[in-house]
C-alpha cells in the first residue's frame, strides 16, 4: 500500500495483515553531486513502486525519507526514526537505498537495511532498462522474501 489517502485508509482497515514497512532513502544536494542524486531518487521511486505493486496487501510504502547528503547527522535521524517505529506494530521494516553511506549505520537502524546499486537509467534504451528494473524488483523481492522468512 502506498502512502496516499486511499491505501492508508485501506491500511488503517486492515493493517492486521500489513506487517512490513518500507522506507526509501535518497540524499539530495545542490552541489556536483546533484545530478547523480537525482538519477538515484529516479531509480528507487521506480523501483520502490514497484515492488509495492508486486505485494500490496503486504506492506506499507512509506513517503521517500530525503536527507542531506552533507552536513546533515544520519545517527539523529536514525534516533527519531526508531521512537516513531518503536509505536507500531510493524514486525518488518526494510530501509532501502542507493547511498553506500548508511552501510555504515547498519546496525543502528531498526529493521534490515536493503542497499541496491542504483542504475543510470537515463543511459538506457527504453527496452533495457525496463529489463534492468524488472531484474531489480524480483532481486528486491527475493531479499524481503529471505528476510520474512527468517
Amino acid at each position: 500500500m502506498k502512502w496516499n489517502y486511499k491505501e492508508v485508509g485501506l491500511y488503517q482497515e486492515s493493517k492486521e495483515y500489513v506487517d512490513s514497512l518500507i522506507i526509501p532513502m535518497n540524499p539530495i544536494s545542490f552541489g556536483v553531486q546533484m545530478k547523480h542524486f537525482s538519477s538515484m531518487h529516479e531509480f528507487m521511486g521506480i523501483l520502490t513502486m514497484e515492488v509495492e505493486k508486486q505485494l500490496k496487501g503486504r506492506l506499507l510504502l512509506m513517503p521517500e525519507l530525503t536527507y542531506w547528503s552533507e552536513g546533515q547527522d544520519k545517527a539523529d535521524l536514525i534516533e527519531i526514526w526508531k521512537i516513531k517505529l518503536a509505536e507500531t506494530d510493524f514486525k518488518h521494516v526494510f530501509w532501502i537505498t542507493s547511498d553506500s553511506e548508511w552501510k555504515r549505520y547498519e546496525d543502528e537502524l531498526p529493521g534490515s537495511l536493503l542497499w541496491i546499486p542504483s542504475i543510470r537509467l537515463e543511459h538506457l534504451e527504453e527496452g533495457q532498462a525496463r529489463q534492468m528494473m524488472n531484474d531489480q524488483v524480483h532481486q528486491m523481492l527475493d531479499m524481503l522474501t529471505q528476510s520474512w522468512n527468517k
